[in-house]
This record gives structure tokens, sequence and C-alpha cells, in this order.
């Protein structure tokens, strides 16, 4: 159920608005930075939104980043203690950043870990061959996954990022893919780590030390993540997460000059956008609470509310009254509904355009069965709007 809910806000993910409309609450305009690499986006990491981009949409080779759907998939696919067997293919892929021998086994929350950290292409080898057997099998398995959270313009071909020049992406959608996973806890825990020690099952007493090649952990305030990438092809490319209050900020870097260029697109990008970004509150679960008729249930009306609070953040110069919420919910549905349920969503909305949504979920169980006022609900379906303070009144 949370990843559906997950892929339903990316769905709505990466709105813009347009520019400040309104004079009193302008503020002086903040340059944007000069960028190196030949593609960058910059999003806020809850909604999407795009603060930045430079050639968001040119198709480039993703490299090592390509490994953040590998991790993803490896993290639904396989339970941290499933044993993930190393393969002569899989020891036997270049840059054999662990040493390893056909025949080594190690947990797949071990592989993962060392996988992301020194972005060893072998255990992304090993991830796949565990999860479907075969490279194409695992492949179709990413792009079917790169379809659902709206990637338009990404093909997979292998899950370490070798140069194919049928493997390639855009700037969007490793953005779209980096977004979904910081929203999985384990994916976050991983990307944030600076050094780990990965340990064999087999053999017992086998163990290497992991630095993360994110050379921003622990040099950039609040920097969490996510992935480096270079190939020759590629150039310097990285996925950048850093979070500062009620703000998380996810910066795109592809085909930088060289290794380091990268880290200083990276920095000026999140600088950018920390100074932009003011996170306004704009849906709280808390104080919203709607009412829907219910048809054939044992009580006529069920209450619903929002999954979570929805946050938005608003830019320099952008005024907040203009966010409206609009609630987009059916006026009566059928028996049985459980709570949790989505019923409904509420949509935010920036001069009418639609911005972001969260879903409207039933805040109780009504199961099918009879009471007098439901039974109406159906008669009084071309009437509902008059019939609802009669309804309320015996409900």
């Amino acid at each position: 159920m949370r990843i559906i809910l997950t892929i339903f806000f990316l769905m709505f993910s990466f709105a813009t608005v347009s520019a400040a409309d309104d004079p009193s609450t302008t503020l002086e305009k903040i340059p944007e930075p000069i960028i190196q690499a030949d593609s960058a986006i910059l999003i806020e990491s809850s909604t999407g939104r795009v603060i930045f981009e430079k050639n968001a949409d040119e198709k480039r080779p993703p490299a090592s980043m390509t490994k953040m759907m590998t991790c993803i998939l490896g993290l639904e696919n396989l339970t941290k203690r499933t044993q993930v067997l190393i393969s002569e293919t899989a020891a036997y892929t270049e840059d054999n950043t662990f040493y390893w021998t056909p025949g080594d086994i190690i947990h797949a929350e071990d592989i993962n870990l060392g996988m992301m950290l020194v972005s060893d292409n072998g255990a992304a080898v090993a991830i796949a061959q565990s999860i479907s057997g075969t490279i194409p099998l695992f492949s179709r398995l990413m792009n079917h996954k790169a379809k659902l959270l709206g990637c338009t313009d990404t093909n997979f071909v292998n899950p370490n990022g070798l140069p194919n020049e049928n493997h390639y992406s855009t700037a969007r959608d490793m953005a779209r893919i980096a977004m979904y996973g910081m929203t999985i806890p384990d994916f976050r825990d991983i990307v944030s780590t600076k050094k780990a020690i990965i340990r064999w099952q087999s053999p017992a007493d086998k163990f290497a030390e992991a630095e993360n090649t994110n050379e921003l952990l622990d040099k950039y305030e609040g920097m969490n993540g996510i992935k480096t990438g270079w190939t020759r092809a590629a150039g310097g490319c990285l996925a950048a997460s850093a979070i500062r209050g009620d703000t998380e900020l996810i910066a795109i870097i592809m085909h930088s000059t060289d290794m380091d260029t990268r880290f200083d697109d990276a920095r000026k990008l999140l600088d950018y956008g920390f100074k932009r970004v003011k996170m306004t509150k704009t849906i709280n679960r808390d104080r919203v609470e709607k009412v829907v008729f219910v048809r054939d249930g044992e009580r006529a009306t069920i209450h619903v509310r929002p999954m979570k609070d929805l946050n938005f953040p608003l830019l320099d110069g952008e005024n907040p009254k203009k966010l409206k919420v609009n609630y987009d919910l059916p006026k009566i549905v059928d028996a049985a509904i459980k709570k949790g349920d989505i019923v409904g969503n509420a949509q935010l909305k920036y001069n009418d355009k639609v911005l972001s949504s969260v879903p409207l979920i039933a805040d109780e169980t009504v199961n099918k069965g009879f009471s007098i006022t439901s039974t109406l609900v159906g008669f009084m379906e071309p009437v509902i709007d008059i019939a609802q303070s009669i309804v309320f009144f015996f409900a």
C-alpha cells in the first residue's frame, strides 16, 4: 500500500508555478547559478516541484546513478537476510572493488550497502541475478518500475550503468527515481551512510571496509545522499540530496566536465534552492474532515481526511494567498469501505493550476449492511444535495 500511495504522489509531481504575480510579496530576485554540467535539475523532494533545470530532458548515460534503481528493487524484492550468491559474471565484472570470487555469499542488506557506497558493479549484477535470474529480465523489471514512477525518457539495459548506447536517462527522470528512493527508509539509511564494514556469509571471515564516494557527505550542511556516477561517456554524474529544517532538496548533475565539478555544481544548486524555497503548510490532516454518503451500508455516511499533511514549496516572490485546495470526492460510495481506503484526493492549486495532491482516506470502516438512511441514499441520488441535511439529521 505504501508503494502504491507513493507512486500516486509521483503522478502529481514536478509541477511548476508561474513567476511572482503579487508585487506586495515580491522579493529581490536571486540570480540563477552557473552550472558547468551539460544537464541538471533541482527539485523539492516531497512534491517534486522543479526549482531549476538545465537541459533536463536530454538523454544521457546515467552511469552509476543507475544503481539507485537497482537498490530500490533490491530493497523491494529481497529481504535483508536473503543470501545473495556471487556468480562468475558478477565476480568478473570490471572494477571488482570488493575482490569478489565466484561462490561468495553475502546478505542482501550488506551487498546493497556496499554497492551504493563504493559503486561496485559486480554487486549490482549479483543483486539483479538474485532477483530475476538474468540481466535482461532484471532490465525489464527496471524499465517497468521506471515507467510506474513517471519516467518517460529512460531505458536500462544493465543494473550498474556501464556504458551501452541503449542505456540512457535524463536529469528529470533520475530526479523521479531519486525522489521515490528517498521515500524508502532503508534507502535513506544506506545513501546517508559515510562508512561501513561489509561482511560476507561465506567465507565467514571475509569483510571489507566501504567509504561513500559522495564527497559532500559530512561536508555540506544537511547532505543525506544519494549516488555518484562516472564513466568516460557519461562524464561526472551525481544525485545529491540535502535537508535543512522542513525543506529537502534533490539535485541531479549529468555530464559534468570532470570528477570534481559535479560536486561544485550540486553545491551551487542546493545553495540556490535553500535560499529560494519556503515550505508552506497547505493541508493539515488533523483539521480537515469531509463526509461522504454510503450506499447499502450499516451507516449512511463516512468521514474522510487527508492521508498526511501537505506542505508546498513556495518560491521567493510567490503569494501564499494564491494557494487553494480543491477536494475531489464522490458524493456517494458503495459499502463496504475499510478504514484507510482511498476515497478521493485533495488537490492543491495555484492560480487554478493543480500543483500537487494527497489522497483522502476513510477514517473509519463502514461494512455492507442495512440502515434506513443508507438505503435512502440510493433513492435520493438525483437530489443528494438536498437530501444531505435530512440524512445527517437521522444518521
